[in-house]
This record gives C-alpha cells, structure tokens and sequence, in this order.
C-alpha cells in the first residue's frame, strides 16, 4: 500500500466530515460520499486507507471498524460508555470567597451550627428577596472552609440538570452527574437556590436524597452513599404554598410530601437597623465613599418604606440589597440624591416618586415650630380687680 500523506488525510476526512456528517456517527462511508468529497477538494487522489476498510460493495468502514452486515443493512458499531470523572483534588474551588462586608444576623448561628456538625440535616429558608438568605449559607461555608455547590432553579430545570445526563462526544456515550450527586459524593454543602420557582414534579426526584440514605443511579447502576458533610439547604421567597399577592411570579405550590422532608424551616427577615447600618458602612469603607450621615439616612428610610409596606400602605419595599445597590450608584456617581434616584427608577412612577418624595423627608426633616406661650395682659395700675 502506498505511503499516505498526513495532509491530505486530515484535509479528506475533514471535508467529508462537513460534507456528510452522519459518516463518523454510522461508522461507514459510501463510494459516492467519497467521490463527492473528491469533487469538492478538486482531487483525482482516492483515500486509499478508507478504501481498504470495505465492508461490501460501495461500502467502507471508518477509523478501520468492521461493522456487522446482516442481509442488506450495516448495524452501527455500539458507541462506547464512558463516565464523566470528577476532579475530586480540586475541590477547594467550591469553597466560596470570604465577603469582608458581611454582618452575620438573624438565623447565622443556628444555620452554621447545621453546617458544623456534619450530620444530615436538610434545612428550608424563606423570606422576602433581597435580605442575605443565600449570602447567609455561601459565607458559613467561607467561614469554616467548606466546599459549597449552588443551583438556581426556575422551571425549566429538570430532573437530567440536578441528578445526571447522557450526552454524546466523539462518537462515544459520555456520562455526566449532576451537581447533587457530585455533592454527595464529596459531602458539599448544597444550595438549592428558589427552589419555589422548580417544577413541582422535577422536585421529586430530590425526595430519596432528601432522606440522607443511599441513592441508585440508574444511568451507572450504582448506589452513591452520601459523604460526611452533604447536606441540603434550600431558599426561597414563599414556604412552598405559592404567592397569593402575586409578587414573586413563578413561584409554585410544591408537593407537601417534599416539603416534609425538610427537618427544619427558618424563616429570614430583613436585618434590624443597627445590624443594615453596619453593612452599609462596612461597604461605603471598601468602596472608598464613607458617610455616616448618608447611611443613617439609607437605613431610616428603608425602615419607614418597610413599615408602610406591611401596614397595606405601598405595594413595593426596599429591600436590604437595594440599598447595596444605591451604596454602589453613590461610589459611581458620588451623589446621594441621584443614587436614590437612579435605584428608584425600577418602580412604577407613583411609587417611585413617594420613595424620593419620603427620602427627602427623611434627609431634610422640617424643622420643629417652637409654639411662643402667650402672655396675660397685665392689668392697669388704675384698674384695681375685686
């Protein structure tokens, strides 16, 4: 057989690639896809290392399989089964990076408590968005230096996304776990980030892993026992029974045998005043931009806009992330009035002209009317009262 060029060889079975690409998939290649190929190269060379793989008449093997021929049909060589391997060395990279400006509050302690102790126990966080409930779990796990995977669930995730998929690379069937059996693998902490917002039956899936013991991976045909150290914790904006007033779309009612599963149900709120004023200032101080009198004003404001909010009084509230984002705009733009004006401007214009009309209020407070007692009329000295 004569000697074969390298560079014709890869350029040949490129443009038969491109020109036919079902050719690798199949594992064989007919006589007229190869004179097609030869036509488009502008050849008359012939791929004899092709050609001398025939399976039949007008019919080549690729990459030298013999495909089986039963009557006149060519069965496809079976795709070989590999499984996606997980750097296991390399775990440090989950381990979320500390956040200078980070006040711990509220459910902190008890939250890292669970996180220490490493025994299985699958926690559920609700509250209103914006007040640190996932922040909370990511810098727990900074803290003590614990690996952390977290997913963002809306309704299109599926049970392929959270659990494990087959997916095909270079003719072979790979393999792929997903992010909940690798944390159970290597015993991370797992964020299940608005799980409210997932599909109600995809959920499902979770409720064996949800209960700590064994799971059968049926792609593999393996049974993965959790590590020391998995855990669950899931955050979301309603309790798993819907929104009733309609402001956090998306969210579903979850099945309540899922919902059981969880051992424990913390319930986050905004943080108090002292404890927002300090995350203020911690963050004015990393961005260069400290004033004091700016924040003590952010965090009265957002309390009254809070208060109103639950009393029925506006239908909008700012949340403990909103005023970040103003610290934010105020280190851009170095204006206090614009900042607030400029995070203002995602709400309806009535609502956002209340928020600036109370901001303004609340930073140029009117001054307070000393009322001047009267003072009784002296009487005359020539009118003596009885």
């Amino acid at each position: 057989m004569a000697k074969i060029d390298p560079a014709f060889q890869t350029e040949f079975e490129t443009k038969l690639f491109e020109l036919f690409p079902d050719v690798k998939t199949e594992g064989v290649v007919q006589n007229a896809q190869l004179l097609e190929t030869m036509r488009a190269l502008g050849t008359t060379t012939q791929p004899k290392w092709l050609m001398a793989n025939k399976v039949s008449r007008g019919l080549y093997a690729i990459d030298g399989g013999k495909p089986t021929i039963v009557g006149n049909t060519v069965l496809k060589p079976q795709p070989k089964i590999e499984s996606f391997t997980v750097d296991y060395t390399n775990m440090a990279s989950l381990i979320p990076a500390k956040d200078p400006n980070f006040v711990p509050f509220g459910n902190y302690a008890d939250l890292e408590n669970i996180i220490k102790a490493k025994i299985f126990y699958p926690a559920y966080i609700s509250g209103p968005t914006g007040n640190g409930k996932s922040t909370m779990i990511e810098q727990i796990c900074a803290k003590h230096k614990r690996p952390l995977i977290r997913v963002n669930l809306n309704m299109m995730t599926d049970e392929e996304q959270l659990i494990g998929t087959k997916t095909l690379e270079d003719g072979n069937v790979l393999i792929v776990e997903g992010p909940v059996l690798i944390a159970m693998r290597t015993g991370c902490t797992l964020l299940l980030d608005e799980i409210d917002a997932g599909s109600a039956n995809t959920l499902l899936c979770l409720q064996p892993i949800l209960e700590g013991k064994p799971y059968y991976f049926k792609l593999k045909n393996e049974m993965i026992v959790p590590a020391e150290g998995f855990n669950i914790f899931a955050t979301a904006n309603t309790k798993g029974k819907g929104s009733d007033d309609g402001r956090y779309i998306g969210t579903n009612v979850l099945n309540e045998a899922f919902l059981e599963r969880f051992a424990v149900t913390f319930e986050q709120d905004y943080p108090s005043a002292k404890i927002e004023q300090k995350i203020i200032e911690n963050l004015m101080d990393s961005y260069g931009c400290k004033d004091q009198e700016f924040a003590e004003t952010l965090v009265k404001w957002a309390d009254a806009i809070r208060r109103t909010f639950a009393d029925g009084g506006v239908d909008e509230t700012i949340t403990t992330r909103r005023m970040i984002h103003i610290v934010r705009a105020f280190a851009i733009f170095k204006k206090r009035e614009k900042a607030v004006e400029l995070c203002c401007n995602r709400f309806d214009t009535a609502t956002k002209n209340a928020f600036i009309d109370l901001y303004d209020k609340v930073a140029n407070p009117a001054p307070e009317v000393i009322a001047t007692p009267e003072v009784a009329a002296t009487p005359a000295s020539d009118e003596v009262p009885f």
